[in-house]
């Protein structure tokens, strides 16, 4: 099984964030690879990686960072894979972070989800693959099913519980 969807994040301390991301894609089952990669620590890995990504049969990117927030930009420059950037908030609540990421200059596109917003970077990066994959767009149409299900189900709960006032 070879990844198609590759999860970067600056620090491992970056994993409890980006661990919805992998369980979305597992969900769906998207082969996935998970690394830790500095955009300031270790910048010739950065590059050798998002140089050598396509060639190693990555489709998407999903690069999380906070802070300077610098690692899904510097992929973005090196590849014409897309990337989806997910701001980590590790300080300014995380504003920082997406800023950096989301006002890339032109030329450079990073998609960006909400801070933390790991899961949403999953389920995009799956919604990009669902374009030329009929197997994943199953999956996916039938993860949403299962969204609105559970508002359904839970609207049913809530009809049961009374108040005096309560008109529905």
């Amino acid at each position: 099984m070879k990844p198609v969807v590759s999860i970067i994040m600056g620090s491992t301390s970056d994993m409890p964030v980006m661990e919805k991301a992998a369980k979305i894609l597992d969900e769906l089952e998207i082969p996935f690879e998970i690394n830790a990669l500095s955009a300031h620590r270790t910048p010739a890995e950065v590059e050798k990686f998002a140089k050598g990504a396509n060639e190693r049969g990555i489709k998407v990117i999903i690069a999380a960072a906070g802070m300077a927030a610098h690692l899904p930009g510097v992929i973005a420059s090196m590849t014409t894979l897309p990337i989806i950037g997910v701001p980590i908030k590790a300080s300014l609540d995380g504003l920082d972070a997406l800023l950096a990421i989301v006002q890339m200059p032109p030329g450079i596109p990073v998609a960006t989800v909400g801070i933390n917003g790991a899961m949403n970077a999953g389920i995009l990066a799956a919604q990009m693959l669902a374009v030329g994959d009929e197997t994943v767009a199953e999956k996916l149409t039938k993860y949403k099913e299962s969204l609105k299900n559970k508002i359904v189900e839970a609207n049913k709960e809530l009809a049961e519980i009374k108040f005096k006032f309560k008109t529905n």
